[in-house]
């Protein structure tokens, strides 16, 4: 059998961009090379943020990248949206230390895709036990790999990884010519009721979709304002820094679609999405006048005209909103995968784990039995 080697790399930013996007692939831009590293760049993962940049990567007989993972050695357990907090309490409170573990993810990015970035798709296995010995040679509690794409689910659990279910809200393209079409699919009551929160939110206002060069340092200032005030709002330290969003529009302008509104002209609200290649990507939300319902226009409504306009399959609104479902987001199931070595701690875990799931999908059941979409019988 021939011997693989994986490697541990200083920083995605110490590989080649070609080489780790020829793994990545283009469809999704949270594991791109330039989303990666304008996180690493702007010092929002690295020294005194909890996040360490660990990829791991195995070389083919090319010489080039073969395969790759976004790994991360872990302080704390924040900016994960896969709480595990229960977990390092019960681990620690037996004596030993939950942190550091290990993290395979796009940091603070609950967005579902491949987290076994693979030029050879034979090199999965390995890069798992890769991560394996990674944890087990280092003495770390576990390793977790967060959002997996629904395809590589399989590859982790054919490697004793234990699996997580849960749910997040998306917005699905039906072949909708536009808005009203999309409206046109929901129950009477739904409709008029998402009409006049469109109404009352937009009043005075203009609202405005802008990408690649139109978006300037000017908004990305607007904007960091906006994200500050959200990020302080809900966990007290915003996790990106300015110099991210700079970054970001330096490399990924073309990836980016900013929602602004304007009342005179002058920004007061704004919503941060990505475009992937087939799925629009809303993330972050803020703003500086507090207009009933404009929240659900920016981050919601807008982003299904985008995705409409666009051709896009789906918009996936982020984590978490059970008021998403009133405006036509059904609730889909996510996944991440565990690796935890200790026996006992696995065992307990793998238990906790298999009632959790019952009361996820019984949940997302009851969910999807009240989308505002119409009956067959109405």
């Amino acid at each position: 059998m021939t011997e693989v080697v994986a490697r541990v790399a200083e920083g995605v930013a110490a590989l080649p961009r070609a080489e780790w996007d020829a793994c990545a692939g283009t469809a999704n831009p949270f594991i791109s090379w330039d989303f990666l590293t304008a996180l690493e760049e702007s010092g929002s993962v690295g020294p005194g943020t909890g996040w360490q940049a660990l990829p791991l990567v195995i070389d083919g007989a090319d010489g080039r990248i073969a395969a790759a993972a976004p790994v991360y050695a872990k302080a704390h357990s924040q900016g994960e949206y896969v709480f595990d907090h229960g977990w390092a309490e019960a681990w620690q409170r037996a004596g030993g230390d939950y942190y550091p573990k290990l993290q395979i993810a796009s940091p603070f990015s609950p967005v579902p895709g491949p987290r076994l970035l693979l030029r050879e798709e034979a090199q999965a296995p390995a890069l798992i036990a890769g991560i394996e010995t990674l944890v087990e040679r280092n003495g770390l509690s576990s390793a977790h790999a967060t959002f997996i794409a629904p395809e590589q689910v399989p590859l982790f659990e054919a490697a004793g990884w234990l699996i997580r279910e849960d749910s997040q809200f998306h917005w699905t393209n039906q072949d909708y010519r536009d808005f009203a079409d999309f409206l046109a699919s929901l129950s009477s009551a739904k409709r008029k009721n998402i009409r006049k929160e469109r109404e009352r939110a937009v009043q005075g206002l203009d609202i405005v979709h802008l990408t690649g060069d139109r978006i300037s340092e000017a908004h990305w200032d607007i904007f960091w304002d906006f994200y500050q005030d959200t990020g302080a709002r809900k966990w007290g330290r915003p996790y990106l820094t300015r110099a991210f969003f700079s970054l970001l529009g330096e490399r990924m302008a073309d990836r980016v679609l900013l929602i602004l509104a304007l009342r005179d002209g002058r920004p007061i609200a704004g919503a941060l999405n990505l475009i992937g290649a087939d799925a629009l990507y809303g993330r972050y939300w803020g703003c500086t006048q507090d207009v009933p319902h404009l929240h659900f226009e920016l981050c919601y409504y807008q982003a299904i005209d985008a995705a409409i306009a666009r051709g896009l399959a789906r918009v996936e609104a982020g984590a978490q909103g059970g008021h998403k479902l009133a405006r036509g987001y059904a609730p889909q199931p996510t996944w991440s995968a565990h690796f935890i070595p200790n026996p006992g701690f696995r065992r307990a875990v793998a238990d906790f784990l298999a009632a959790e799931r019952r009361d996820v999908q019984r949940d997302r059941e009851w969910l999807n039995e009240r989308t505002p979409f119409r009956k067959a019988d109405c």
